[in-house]
């Protein structure tokens, strides 16, 4: 009786060994890492998410088939670890609340909705929440304050051109514009590059496109930099725009950090009576933007040249 008791024990012992085994490989097939920055840990747990979160920040991507959007998720996820990485390094932890809403405002208006509460039922479909949204953005906005830290001192207005310019504007254009932006190790290499952009731009439209090929933080929601008033622009991307037509793209642009391709949506005139100090105020920002952008994608690339990244 008791060797069959100790048989009976034996089994259900080897049964309960085999079930912890199967359930523990499972649980690694499940959070397999792919990629790993410096400490730092990326997860196909973690690319999934990415994935519902990149989705539901610009529903286009939907089109794309599974890889080319876990693609995708990846690399945001790898943009957003190294800034992580760097953000931590230079001890920045909070950012203002304000700030944070009106961003918030700016992405749910992109895609269509009238206020926060509609944008947290659209979350919810997703299974995301708001926090998780916050948390993201805060990430961001602290990666932006430590460029303007950085670079501050670099930034080139000439104010008193701005203010010629207002004085003597009774109407412009607006371009309503994406941005995709992309790097190139020589111009044979930029122009290789430019051809599977315009190709892809017609096969799966400019916000996918931009998703998939631009650095820029604009590709989050497929490229959208939304109405900019021409006296906003640099000379040498204002003649570009000149050069094309709506639903066309403009030849790349060598900035620095890269690349820019502009895709113009659509155009106006603006014909309003100017608030004077509501207009410098807009454009001095936008014209901080422009270069702050640039900035960051080059400063971007030479922190990411000293991390260890390991891809499997």
């Amino acid at each position: 009786m008791i060797k069959k008791f100790k048989q009976i024990l034996k089994i259900k012992v080897f049964y309960l060994i085999l079930i912890i085994a199967i359930n523990f490989n499972s649980y690694a097939l499940e959070n397999k890492i792919i990629v790993k920055i410096n400490n730092n840990i990326i997860t196909n747990f973690d690319i999934d998410n990415e994935v519902v979160y990149l989705k539901a920040l610009n529903p286009n991507l939907r089109k794309l088939n599974t890889e080319k959007i876990n693609e995708i998720a990846k690399n945001s996820l790898i943009r957003e670890n190294i800034k992580q990485i760097e953000i931590k390094k230079n001890q920045l932890v909070s950012i203002e609340q304000e700030y944070i809403e009106t961003i918030i405002k700016n992405i749910y208006n992109n895609i269509g909705l009238n206020s926060k509460q509609e944008f947290i039922n659209y979350l919810k479909l997703s299974n995301i929440d708001l926090q998780t949204i916050e948390k993201k953005l805060t990430a961001e906005a602290l990666w932006n304050r430590l460029i303007f830290i950085k670079y501050k001192s670099k930034i080139k207005i000439d104010e008193s051109k701005i203010i010629d310019e207002i004085k003597s504007t009774a109407s412009v254009n607006s371009y309503l514009l994406h941005e995709i932006l992309f790097d190139a190790k020589n111009s044979k290499h930029a122009k290789e590059k430019y051809n599977q952009i315009i190709q892809s731009i017609n096969k799966n439209g400019i916000e996918n496109t931009a998703s998939i090929f631009s650095l820029s933080d604009s590709s989050k929601t497929g490229g959208k930099l939304g109405w900019i008033k021409e006296t906003s622009l640099s000379q040498k991307i204002s003649n570009e725009l000149k050069k094309i037509n709506i639903e066309q793209t403009t030849d790349p642009i060598l900035i620095p950090g890269g690349f820019l391709i502009l895709y113009l949506k659509d155009t106006k005139k603006v014909e309003e009576e100017i608030d004077f100090d509501k207009e410098f105020s807009q454009r001095i920002r936008s014209l901080q933007n422009i270069q702050l952008n640039q900035y960051s994608n080059i400063y971007f690339n030479k922190i990411k040249k000293n991390l260890i990244i390991y891809e499997k």
